[in-house]
């Protein structure tokens, strides 16, 4: 089974931080060995984006950083692409306005992945049966 990590899963499973549940962890482990980790282009620039605000530090530089969180076995980067960019401006029922976060559930729903999340807004968004989701 593959799975969409959201920005915060996808920094604490390369860092290792014990923040994410048992849950995702299974998930984790099962799409590693199953299927794939996805990870989405946008969370590549929320790296870089919490990195530069200094809301997360790094150890080496940020390109550097991803290039190797994305090397690792069985993690896909997935591109933004236009059907998935338009799909994140209409997506059905309630969803905040946060452009990255649109982009995430747009890709998980594009894919038919779940998204592995803390994030309650896209949570409640799973439970309203518009995304399959994990939580983080």
């Amino acid at each position: 089974m593959d799975c969409l990590l959201d920005t915060h899963a996808w920094f604490w499973l390369v860092t290792g931080d014990s923040a994410l549940r048992p849950a995702a962890r299974s998930a984790l482990r099962d799409a590693s060995t199953g299927g794939r980790v996805l990870v989405s282009i946008i969370s590549v620039w929320e790296i870089g984006m919490l990195e530069a605000k200094g809301r997360v530090t790094l150890h080496v530089p940020c390109e550097t950083w991803a290039e190797t969180a994305l090397g690792q076995p069985a993690v896909s980067l997935v591109p933004l692409g236009p059907a998935v960019a338009v799909a994140s401006s209409r997506l059905p029922g309630a969803f905040h306005g946060d452009p990255a976060d649109r982009i995430l559930v747009a890709t998980a729903r594009a894919l038919d992945v779940p998204l592995v999340t803390r994030d309650r807004g896209i949570l409640a968004y799973g439970r309203s049966g518009h995304l399959k989701t994990i939580a983080a």
